[in-house]
């Protein structure tokens, strides 16, 4: 018998009104994601994704849809049984500066979420909090200073704890290293990679840069303008790629080699306004392969390949190049 998926979501949508006109910001979102799986969501900017990181935890609260969070349905809680849920949810933040009160001392910061809970006495959260402080490689004596005495690295690793704090099973990692310097990245990527494999959690990795997800994701969402367009294992989807949107995103990794070939794919134009998003297959108008029927049909994701799915018209009409 197959496992139950820790998280399932059928069909998410997110609708905005904006002066009299909608905005359709995610629109039939559907996916789940294993207990243990690191599951990255990619996309250009305005795709949505973070939408849909705060949409699972209902920070942000859907237009319709179904949530269900190991077997509960979310969307149906109440406020009160929200909050009794959450310290199974937890968010990073993307970035590091803004996420972090300055008038509070990390010791404050980190044991929050577990005041509000009413979790332990004050020493109990202190000694969880220091143990969270340690598990991100920072000393436990941090619990008493403040955001502003540390680097931008290791405010993010103090967002971590923070999430840590709480014992969580499933983590939404927010675009969790792109405030950071290049030379800091790595050093977080390699953490979360570590205390994801070391604890055991379920996580949603957010994120635009293709080659950290390669490194730390067991399979891949694909994501443009709201809609799914691709989602594979990520062996799967960097090998074989099967979307044209996919086959771009993955033609801008820079290569380590400066003397290897790859086709690089330019896409033109800016993503469309969610106000007014194309007929038919949403990806239509910055399409390199883009035919006329794109146009009309709304194209359903569908599997092209033991557990690889990619949502394109060119499956229906068996043109060249699907």
């Amino acid at each position: 018998m197959t496992p139950m998926p820790l998280l399932c979501v059928r069909d998410l949508a997110k609708h905005y009104l904006s002066r009299g006109t909608k905005l359709n910001i995610l629109d039939g979102i559907s996916f789940h994601i294993d207990k243990g799986e690191v599951v990255g969501l990619v996309g250009e900017s305005g795709s949505g994704k973070t939408t849909i990181g705060r949409s699972v935890l209902r920070l942000v609260e859907p237009s319709s849809g179904s949530i269900r969070f190991d077997g509960t349905e979310l969307t149906t809680l109440s406020s009160a049984e929200m909050r009794k849920a959450r310290p199974r949810m937890q968010y990073i933040f993307q970035d590091p500066f803004a996420s972090l009160s300055p008038r509070m001392t990390i010791g404050e910061i980190l044991t929050e979420g577990l005041k509000i809970q009413g979790i332990g006495s004050r020493k109990e959260r202190l000694d969880r909090a220091r143990d969270s402080l340690e598990q991100v490689d920072l000393p436990a004596e941090a619990i008493n200073r403040y955001a502003h005495e540390f680097s931008g690295g290791q405010r993010q690793r103090i967002g971590i704890a923070r999430a840590l704090t709480l014992s969580p099973e499933f983590i939404v990692a927010d675009e969790p290293v792109s405030a950071l310097d290049v030379s800091i990245q790595a050093q977080v990527i390699n953490l979360l990679r570590d205390l994801q494999q070391r604890l055991g959690l379920t996580m949603l990795f957010i994120s635009h840069d293709l080659a950290v997800v390669e490194y730390i994701c067991d399979r891949v969402i694909v994501l443009y303008l709201g809609r799914i367009m691709e989602i594979a294992s990520s062996l799967d989807l960097y090998a074989r790629p099967q979307h044209p949107y996919t086959r771009v995103l993955l033609s801008a990794i820079p290569s380590p080699d400066p003397d290897a070939s790859r086709n690089h794919q330019m896409l033109e134009g800016d993503i469309p306004s969610p106000a007014n998003p194309p007929s038919g297959c949403v990806f239509r108008t910055r399409c390199p392969n883009t035919l006329d029927a794109c146009a009309k049909t709304v194209p359903q994701l569908r599997e092209v390949a033991p557990g690889h799915f990619k949502a394109c018209i060119r499956d229906d009409l068996n043109e060249p190049g699907a």
